[in-house]
């Protein structure tokens, strides 16, 4: 059985087509979270992690009426993430539902809407259908994340995604079209040397000014840097 162990959690991955990965754990340990926050949606939840490291986060920020929906559009990914859920010290305030995106009719606006979005153009082939899922942009976009995210968040609500560097400028541009100020943006690079390859982007309706903008290293001479240890500290062993 494959298992990655966390701190103070295990996340089984042998079902989901998507592993647990870095952009996941570096989502998960840095989207802005405070205790007041109590509805949170984790789009294309997969085995849980994102999900999993906000609830830790919650806990341990003091708030006490916390819930958190992970949806996935993949049936396998749902129940594994489900059981995931129900074996973590957390199970009473986390559900993992099987539904698209555009599908999932919430009752409530969300205070934080969560994703780590497939990458990839749909137009590239792939075998592997759950796979082309996991990986590749279909309904489940960048963009119509940010148009979901503008119809369902509250009015002081936050969205926060990771997403390839490349495509800072257009996501940024679409997100103030819909509506959406930039409230931070962690750009991440996998050594000194080399440009960004990721960014975490959060967003909200109204600005915190001035716009908080860092950068990530993750790696130096093979291990993880000292600020991405900082950062991972409360998660990984």
């Amino acid at each position: 059985m494959g298992v990655f162990r966390f701190k103070r959690f295990e996340v089984v991955n042998e079902a989901s087509a998507m592993k647990v990965n870095t952009d996941g754990v570096v989502l998960g340990a840095c989207v802005p979270l405070h205790k007041d926050v109590r509805r949170v949606l984790d789009v294309g939840t997969g085995t849980g992690t994102v999900a999993l490291m906000a609830a830790q986060r919650l806990e341990e920020a003091g708030a006490g009426d916390y819930f958190i929906t992970g949806i996935d559009v993949d049936g396998i990914a749902a129940v594994e993430a489900g059981e995931n859920f129900r074996r973590s010290p957390w199970s009473a305030h986390l559900e993992s539902v099987c539904v698209s995106l555009s599908g999932f009719r919430p009752s409530e606006p969300f205070d934080l809407i969560v994703s780590n979005p497939p990458f990839f153009d749909s137009s590239l082939p792939n075998s592997d259908s759950r796979s082309a899922l996991a990986r590749h942009e279909g309904e489940l976009s960048c963009f119509s994340l940010i148009d979901f995210a503008a119809a369902n968040l509250s009015p002081e609500g936050s969205l926060s995604m990771i997403f390839p560097a490349s495509r800072e400028d257009g996501i940024l541009r679409y997100a103030g079209a819909a509506g959406f100020v930039t409230r931070s943006l962690l750009r991440v690079k996998t050594t000194v040397s080399k440009p960004p390859s990721r960014v975490v982007a959060s967003f909200g309706f109204t600005a915190a000014a001035p716009v908080g903008e860092d950068v990530l290293t993750l790696m130096e001479k093979g291990k993880r840097t000292l600020q991405y240890a900082s950062l991972t500290k409360n998660f990984y062993l």
